[in-house]
């Protein structure tokens, strides 16, 4: 096991120093002048200025040069600095990370949980009247954009049924510590937890049923019930372990597209996370922060990929033993 760990810590830190000259190479590639940019918000700058600030951000180099001292720093811990917030990449990304990660990881529990309970009660009666309403539940949440559900959400609970936050993470009034303040977060992160796990709650359900279905008609389910073993015991223990395979893979590997939609969804709600600073920072050209956004982002992907290597290997003796 720690062979086959080292080796695949190695393979990732490959992964993320590919995926790093790509995204330097692309946001480079991509059009627009982030000294223009900044000219513009400015209300106008001399041609000898935005000179000076090509130089001072280090602009006018040829590419690779940019890419030799964008790496050189990267391995030193240093993201650069902001072009717009004229701070540090890291301290805005130590910021923004608490409340993405609260809301990526509140969507990915939601989603597995409640996606997976709905999966293994529709999967009982397949023909029944729930597993129906369930499957027409799922397809129309895989099929509702993150985005659109955000603003029906906002509409609906702005206007119509007033009893629901619809944007930032904190009141304005900036009342409430302790306890109080923490359930005033919880009371902000319903919908944005909501919007962004619908999507993956379906895909979850439908995927544990799917799986369910596969398992119960299995050899072994037929001799535990043969043993005389409760149900309820063939159903969660036997049956259950098994089917949670693949719905283990799918939420590893998802991870990645959970942060590209908290983008949409942290746009839509004005949560004040990395997805709302990447927007931000696309806007503005501000290059440093877009990289040290999707390198954070890129890390974070390749770390739970390895992690739910890890699980799968757990979960599954035989993978275990080979």
């Amino acid at each position: 096991m720690p062979r086959y760990i080292a080796s695949r810590l190695l393979q990732g830190l490959a992964l993320v120093l590919a995926v790093v000259i790509l995204n330097f190479v692309l946001v480079h590639a991509a059009p627009g002048d982030p000294v223009e940019t900044i000219a513009g918000a400015s209300g106008g700058m001399s041609p000898e200025l935005m000179a000076q600030l090509r130089t001072q951000y280090g602009l006018d180099s040829p590419l690779p040069v940019q890419l030799g001292v964008y790496l050189g720093k990267v391995l030193q811990g240093d993201l650069g600095y902001s072009y717009f917030f004229n701070l540090p990449v890291t301290a805005l990304i130590a910021e923004r990370v608490p409340a993405t990660l609260l809301l990526v990881l509140s969507a990915v529990l939601m989603a597995f949980l409640v996606g997976t309970a709905l999966g293994v009660l529709s999967s009982r009666k397949p023909n029944g009247m729930l597993s129906q309403f369930i499957t027409v539940l799922s397809m129309v949440g895989f099929a509702a954009p993150v985005f659109w559900v955000g603003i029906m959400l906002v509409i609906l609970f702005a206007s119509i049924l007033p009893i629901l936050p619809v944007a930032g993470m904190r009141s304005v009034d900036g009342s409430g510590e302790g306890i109080a303040g923490v359930f005033d977060v919880l009371h902000h992160l319903v919908l944005p937890t909501v919007t962004l796990g619908l999507v993956y709650l379906a895909q979850y359900s439908r995927l544990a049923r799917s799986s369910m279905l596969d398992v119960l008609g299995a050899d072994f389910i037929r001799t535990a019930r043969a043993k005389g073993l409760a149900e309820r015991v063939v159903l969660y223990k036997h049956a259950l372990r098994n089917a949670l395979l693949p719905v283990v893979t799918v939420l590893g590997l998802q991870f990645g597209n959970v942060l590209a939609g908290a983008i949409l969804v942290e746009t839509v709600f004005n949560w004040p996370g990395l997805g709302r600073l990447a927007f931000d920072s696309v806007l503005r050209r501000d290059y440093p922060t877009i990289l040290g956004v999707l390198l954070f982002s890129s890390i974070v992907v390749v770390v739970m990929n390895q992690v739910t290597d890890l699980c799968y290997r757990l979960i599954d003796p035989r993978i275990k033993s080979s």
